[in-house]
Parts: C-alpha cells; structure tokens; sequence
C-alpha cells in the first residue's frame, strides 16, 4: 500500500490541472475535480453521466475525522463510486482508481465510515445522524479518457507525477495483488492488497498478510455442523504486530486474526496481542461490530515473533465462555482480518494449514 497523499486541495488541482492540460487531446475526454463533504449522509450526485465503455480513472486526497477522536481515514478507504441510483458501489484498493463503466448512469459518490452499507448499492445499515460524528472533505480528481487508461496513465506520468498517485495508479494496474484462491475479501468492507498466496520456506502453501495503515477482511465459506468438541486449528508466523499497546480501544484496534463465524451472526476472533494476557476476551470496540464480534487472546507481547506456531482452540468452548446463550447450529466461514488504520502503522504475518478438527476428522479450509 502506498503512503497516502499529503497535498493540500489547491496543490491537488494545481499540480494535476497543469498535467492534464499538456495531454494531446485525442487522450483525454475532460477532467473534473469534486468535493465530497464528510459528514454527508446520502450519496452526492456528481452531476456526470457515464456512458457505457467509457474509460475512467479517480485520484483523490482528503480524510475523515472523527471529531473528539484523534481518528482519521484516507481517501482510499473511504471514497465509494455508484453508477446509476441502483449501481452496484464499488471502490478501490487505492487513493487512485480505474475502471470501465459496464453500465450508463449518473456517477454518485459516498464517503464510508462511521457509516456501513447493508445492500450493495449502497443503503445504509447504520443511522444516518452516524455522520454527525465526522468531518473534512475528500476530493476527486475524475479523467475520463479518450484512450485506453493504461496508456493515458503513461502518458501522464512522463509529464510528470503528482505525489506519486499516478506511479501508484499504473503499479497497481500493471501489478495487482492476487487473492488467494477461494477467499475473497468482505464486500461492505472493500477489497485490499493486504493477502496473497505465497509458499512457507518448506515449500507448503501458505497465505502472506503485509497490512500498512489500511483494513481487510478476508473470508471462505465452510458449512460445517457446530457441536462439542470442535477445534479450529492453524499455523501462523506473525513478524510484527500493527499496534504496540493494548487493542480493546476504539483508537488502539489494529490486530492480525483468524475468526469463525456462525450462522447467528455471531464470529469469534483469535489474536495475537502486544499487551494484552493470554485469555482476555472482549467485545470489538468497532460501534458497527460490537453486537456481533468478540475477540480472544491467544498470544501476546513480542516474545516468539517471527516463529511458526501451531494453534489449536476448541470453539464450542470458546463459544460458551466468552459469547454464550444458545449455540449456534452451524459454522459457516473462516475469516482472516488485518486491521492497521487506527494507528497507521503496518502488521505482517503468515497463515497456513488453516482447518477444524471434529469428531469425523480434520475438515481443511488450506
């Protein structure tokens, strides 16, 4: 993940309006900058009509703050596109995006949290007075292109760049991170290019996680019966931690965790904390996660980073002790979550041999 921008809005415009300008025009359609309130409730309409094909590419700076909270979110996690009033949103994995428009339609934007969608064309599952809470402006450079974006990129950057976005823009085209087979990153959440398949130095395949000042979520399905005695059991290497204090605060929680989920809603997430004793069990401190989320220690402090351990917990006991009331019936997917933007610092860590141990045998999810 690149660093976030620091420019100032009238250094934004600037900077790129004297790029664009010096475009052969058979390259370039038009540009327009945009501001996008924090604190919106409702999706802003651009005033743009995208026309199916058409070519586009986002740059955009700016955050969002809470406020009475020394909290404060980039324009790469908190920019969302929609085409048309019933578009599917989407965003990128950067404060830069390119994408083809499948489909003709108004272009709206949103600025994310404290928000969080409950359908994927963007209503909300919070209350809108969440916003309340926010403020700042993001800004959205849009280019509409008269040429493939790659080659427009290209052409752009050998004018010149503007901190780095479009290096970053035609990097993150020309080398995209893969997921890994079978996951697949939440989508209210976004996706990231925090995973990626890689091999353990005994050759096993394995899942690698490098998470700086951003969040993802990854997940695979496993519809699995929940009853006593069921395990889930693991191989991590954690080589750093993203918080160096306590996680169980709002802006201390940056983690590297496994979770299970049920099929109640309810997830358990297992993690490695820097202070926290072994045991401790909480509820997420996330307002939109607390009723359905509750974390475990089980590792901390900095002793044993950089090794392999095998992992083992009994979940149905987990379960009892630290979420209770009636079990669920079933399990029915594995997460793996890196969260690193509260602090803005970076968390790596390795996955392997991930499965649930049950009274049948050991059923793999990798």
């Amino acid at each position: 993940m690149a660093q976030l921008p620091t420019l100032s809005r009238a250094e934004f415009e600037t900077r790129f309006d004297t790029l664009l300008s010096r475009l052969p025009g058979e390259a370039l359609r038009s540009f327009e900058f945009i501001d996008l309130a924090s604190d919106r409730k409702s999706w802003l309409d651009s005033g743009i009509d995208l026309a199916e094909g058409e070519h586009v590419t986002g740059f955009a700076i700016g955050k969002t703050r809470l406020k009475g909270a020394e909290l404060s979110f980039g324009a790469d996690f908190q920019l969302w596109y929609r085409i048309g009033s019933d578009g599917v949103i989407f965003r990128g994995t950067r404060c830069s995006h390119s994408f083809t428009v499948e489909k003709p339609g108004r272009l709206y934007l949103a600025s994310y949290f404290p928000g969080e969608w409950s359908s994927r064309t963007g209503d909300l599952a919070t209350p809108p007075e969440v916003y309340d809470q926010a403020e700042g402006t993001l800004t959205e450079l849009l280019i509409r292109w008269g040429c493939d974006p790659l080659d427009g990129l290209r052409t752009l950057m050998a004018l010149g760049d503007v901190d780095e976005l479009i290096a970053g823009e035609i990097d993150c085209r020309t080398h995209p991170v893969p997921t890994p087979p079978g996951w697949e990153y939440l989508w209210f959440v976004g996706p990231a290019e925090i995973y990626r398949p890689c091999m353990e130095q005994e050759g096993k395949p394995a899942i690698c996680c490098h998470s700086r000042n951003d969040v993802g979520l990854l997940h695979k399905d496993v519809v699995l019966p929940f009853e006593p005695g069921t395990r889930l059991r693991w191989a991590w290497r954690i080589d750093q931690l993203p918080s160096p204090v306590r996680e169980d605060t709002l802006p201390t929680h940056d983690y590297l965790s496994i979770a299970v989920e049920f099929d109640n809603g309810q997830d358990i997430t297992y993690f490695w904390s820097s202070e926290l004793p072994v045991g401790t069990g909480f509820r997420c401190p996330i307002p939109t996660w607390t009723a359905r989320e509750t974390h475990v220690v089980v590792r901390s402090g900095s002793e044993g980073l950089g090794e392999w351990f095998n992992e083992e917990r009994d979940v149905y006991r987990d379960y009892g002790k630290y979420i209770g009331g009636t079990m669920p019936a079933n399990i029915v997917r594995v997460w793996l979550i890196a969260v690193s933007f509260f602090q803005g610092k970076e968390g790596k860590c390795w996955y392997s041999d991930i499965g649930f141990v049950t009274g049948d045998g050991v059923v793999p999810v990798r």
